[in-house]
């Protein structure tokens, strides 16, 4: 890394022509953030000492001032910004149990925010699961008959075994059979679902509200072992989440007619409504203190792992920019501002209520470079309709290692897309040059986004030093900029679902308070 770092520096003063580019700068940036990077004890403290931050849970508000003590021992100035409240819970132990026909631990999980087990002790009932065939009148019929009842809502799977796994090893003809089966299977699911008028959603409080004594689902990825651990609707039963392996055994024991009982006990914490925060960090520039180069990363999580991919990584990745950019460049011709969002979760909330509390604040920033989806060295960047980003990613890229400079691919103009899916979206209304640098894919989505497995193993520390690399390279040379970065738009493209041109992003308000999100 380190000789390719240096010749490609050697070919900078050929290529570009910043006016005050001063490249040791830029050598002593890409150098710290390689050679000396504090990445691994980050990663140590924020996703082992701390653990996972759902937004309203004691870890997440630890982690919001373990921010700030870190940036306090950096010289660097942070607050805690307070935008609303959200409803307090904090996990507790899970147990699960099949009690018949035959006894075998179940590997179970709480849903975020689940009510416990009654006084949390042992509750042990019959499971049963949907009929088949159903309509809005035969659920409504069925449902007479779940109170008391433990309730399965996930659909049974056709095979415990990845798809890939299926296509490396099935002899031909089979992979296709059971891709098929698949199909057929979810069809036959999500068909049953609407006619019936139901979603995942409200089944869960049409169930709640007819007694059943819990509720038992199992959001399989796709990936081995892997289940995504996201939040219930319910406010008054408890609802686990069941390992495939297990959920599935559950299932195939009621569809036979074999009365399957399990016995659960789940405890947790609920906290009422409890502040919530961003926490922001700022180096000022002593030359244009009221222009700013902006990094954003949220730092909330799903709880069943520590949140490490998402978006731990992107959490640490950004307070050591914001070391390496203190060491090397204390005064930035502009001031370098970091958010980090609380309720990214749940809406983009955080976020969305910084830029609504700081209107005045949005014409000043130049640029925002937003960082959330795993652990992986950036590889690609998009414009989001920006007509000039070329011009400043293409010099920028200029000024990083060969190997990194090659693998990143970008699409300009580009545009911003039908639906956001991280906090630079919430600065686009308000036509701020906001940018979600994307990250290589490490198997994310299949293993690690919101699921059990999202845990300080899976860090690639090489690649996010590798990202922060990038980042403190472009916030340098973003900061050097002689004018702020250029927000003329490009005629955005036809949207060939509609017929019509796409729109720029309209604003939405941030959610304040827990009370609509459990509401829907």
């Amino acid at each position: 890394m380190r000789k390719i770092y240096i010749l490609g520096l050697s070919l900078f003063s050929s290529i570009y022509t910043f006016a005050q580019i001063d490249t040791n700068i830029i050598k002593n940036l890409q150098e710290e953030a390689w050679e000396h990077s504090q990445l691994e004890i980050y990663g140590q403290e924020l996703m082992d000492d701390i653990g996972p931050r759902l937004i309203g849970s004691p870890q997440y508000a630890a982690a919001n001032n373990w921010l700030i003590e870190k940036y306090k021992d950096l010289g660097i100035q942070a607050y805690n910004e307070e935008y609303g409240t959200w409803k307090g819970w904090e996990r507790g132990a899970t147990e699960a149990h099949l009690t018949y026909p035959r006894y075998h631990q179940l590997h179970a999980i709480q849903l975020a925010w689940s009510p416990t087990t009654p006084g949390e002790k042992y509750l042990e009932a019959d499971i049963v699961i949907l009929p088949e065939n159903l309509d809005s009148i035969s659920f409504e019929n069925w449902l007479k008959t779940v109170k008391n009842k433990i309730v399965l809502i996930s659909k049974p799977e056709i095979s415990g075994r990845p798809d890939y796994n299926w296509q490396k090893n099935a002899i031909e003809g089979d992979f296709d059979k059971h891709l098929e089966r698949k199909r057929n299977n979810d069809f036959l699911w999500n068909t049953q679902l609407n006619k019936a008028g139901l979603n995942f959603q409200n089944l869960q409080q049409k169930l709640e509200k007819a007694g059943a004594s819990a509720l038992v689902s199992s959001s399989w990825t796709g990936a081995w072992g892997a289940n995504r651990i996201m939040a219930t609707k319910t406010t008054k039963i408890p609802h686990i989440d069941i390992r495939l392996e297990d959920y599935q055994l559950l299932y195939r024991l009621a569809k036979r007619g074999k009365n399957p009982k399990i016995k659960i006990k789940a405890t947790s914490k609920h906290l009422g409504e409890v502040p919530v925060h961003n926490t922001i960090a700022k180096i000022e520039s002593k030359e244009n203190p009221d222009e700013y180069v902006m990094l954003s990363a949220h730092l909330d999580s799903w709880d069943a792992g520590t949140g490490a991919t998402d978006n731990g990584s992107g959490t640490i990745l950004m307070l050591e920019v914001m070391r390496i950019l203190k060491k090397y460049y204390p005064n930035p011709k502009r001031s370098i501002l970091v958010g980090h969002w609380g309720g990214e979760e749940q809406g983009l909330n955080g976020s969305q209520a910084f830029v609504e509390d700081n209107k005045d604040l949005m014409p000043k920033i130049s640029v925002l470079f937003n960082q959330d989806n795993g652990t992986g060295r950036i590889n690609w960047i998009n414009a989001l309709g920006f007509l000039n980003a070329y011009h400043y990613f293409q010099n920028w890229m200029d000024y990083l290692p060969k190997e990194l400079r090659e693998e990143i691919k970008t699409d300009f103009p580009g545009n911003p897309g039908p639906r956001a899916s991280s906090d630079y979206a919430s600065f686009l209304p308000d036509n701020v040059p906001a940018f979600f640098l994307i990250s290589h894919g490490w198997d994310y989505g299949q293993y690690t986004w919101h699921t059990h497995l999202d845990t300080y193993d899976k860090l690639v520390l090489d690649d996010i030093k590798r990202n922060a690399m990038i980042i403190a390279t472009f916030v340098y040379l973003a900061c050097e900029e002689e004018e702020m970065f250029s927000r003329e738009k490009a005629n955005l493209p036809i949207n060939p679902k509609t017929g019509e041109r796409m729109e720029w992003p309209k604003e939405r308000n941030a959610a304040r308070d827990s009370k609509n999100y459990f509401s829907k």
